[in-house]
């Protein structure tokens, strides 16, 4: 009984080590650079191009942004 025990709780560590390793490693992508690659990726396959993208408007600083 303890045996059995102890091969599912392994089971599942690992199950849970493998599953966690899964996804990217780098940062996020801007909602502006995610349309710029869509648009790249359409043109290159030949499908029907998304519009042009709007440039973010640039960051005004906050007098609360240190703090955050």
């Amino acid at each position: 009984m303890t045996r059995s025990r102890i091969l599912v709780t392994l089971a599942l560590l690992a199950a849970v080590v493998s599953v966690t390793a899964c996804g990217r490693k780098t940062g996020l992508d801007t909602p502006y650079e995610a349309a710029v690659q869509a648009r790249k990726d359409a043109e290159k396959a030949k499908q029907p191009v998304p519009p042009e993208p709007e440039k973010p408007v640039k960051d005004r600083k906050f007098i609360l942004d240190p703090l955050l």
